[in-house]
């Protein structure tokens, strides 16, 4: 304290920095508080990812019309859908809930895929499980839901074959993608929101061909016109011995309506 009474503060060093001072008055006008950064919950059967924006495919523009997240489709002709690897799979054998990435034909990842699952339901019933598919956009939203109840995929059981339900919101019927009987080939049929046939799938005799891919050719009704393709790839003798992680290769019209193009996304991890 000076000679007149008056209470002087410390004098800090010339270089030291201060902490800001803040009283306990209300904001001034612009004065714009910190964002929040509390987590969103994310759909079951899924984990928080992030991504490095430049590895990401950019937002295109909103479309009237168009379900949100598909988007996305309007501008793609091809997609790469790379499944990961799971540590416990391969050392223990152990069946995991699948997770894939989907990524354009520039390596972009485009959309992240959880599957929702019990452990029962994995180890007993294998590949022919019922499961529940989220496919969420570069922000972490659910933008696609694919739900498959547990059917019989044998040509015995024609009257309980495959069917797996698109929804986009998730809630939202955009099509459906429905097992065909037949006596030797795998056959599908991608359906509208209503049920209405709109393009058949049809596989080889031989769907395990070994060191080549797998390809399931996506047709006209009449099966008269190749519009496009679902590519198992060969991912070579290591993998495909060791671990059941699948990569797959999409082609469409780049003009096919984005609905079916989310149904023949669908497609993809039921056949």
């Amino acid at each position: 304290m000076d000679p007149s009474g008056l209470q002087v503060p410390p004098v800090s060093h010339p270089f030291s920095v201060q902490p800001p001072f803040y009283t306990a008055s209300p904001p001034q006008e612009g004065f714009c508080p910190p964002p929040s950064y509390e987590s969103t919950a994310l759909p079951p059967g899924s984990l928080p990812h992030q991504v490095p924006m430049m590895m990401t495919m950019p937002v295109p523009q909103a479309l009237p019309g168009c379900p949100a997240g598909l988007e996305y489709l309007t501008q793609v002709d091809q997609l790469l859908v790379h499944q990961q690897m799971e540590l416990t799979e391969v050392i223990l054998g152990w069946e995991t809930n699948n997770r894939y990435v989907v990524k354009n034909s520039m390596g972009q990842q485009v959309y992240f895929v959880a599957e929702e699952n019990d452990c029962c339901n994995r180890q007993v019933c294998g590949p022919l499980r019922s499961f529940i598919i989220h496919i969420q956009d570069n922000f972490g939203q659910e933008v696609i839901r694919l739900t498959r109840p547990l059917r019989c995929g044998s040509c015995c059981c024609p009257c309980c074959l495959q069917e797996l339900e698109v929804q986009s919101p998730p809630g939202s019927p955009i099509g459906y993608v429905t097992q065909d009987w037949h006596p030797f080939l795998p056959k599908f049929t991608v359906q509208s929101a209503t049920k209405v046939p709109a393009l058949k799938i049809v596989g080889p005799f031989l769907d395990c061909t070994c060191c080549s891919d797998v390809n399931f050719e996506i047709k006209s009704l009449a099966e008269d016109v190749v519009v496009g393709r679902i590519s198992k790839q060969w991912s070579g003798f290591e993998n495909e011995m060791f671990t059941d992680a699948d990569n797959f290769g999409l082609q469409f019209p780049v003009d096919l309506d984005v609905r079916i193009k989310a149904v023949i996304l669908g497609a993809c991890f039921l056949i």
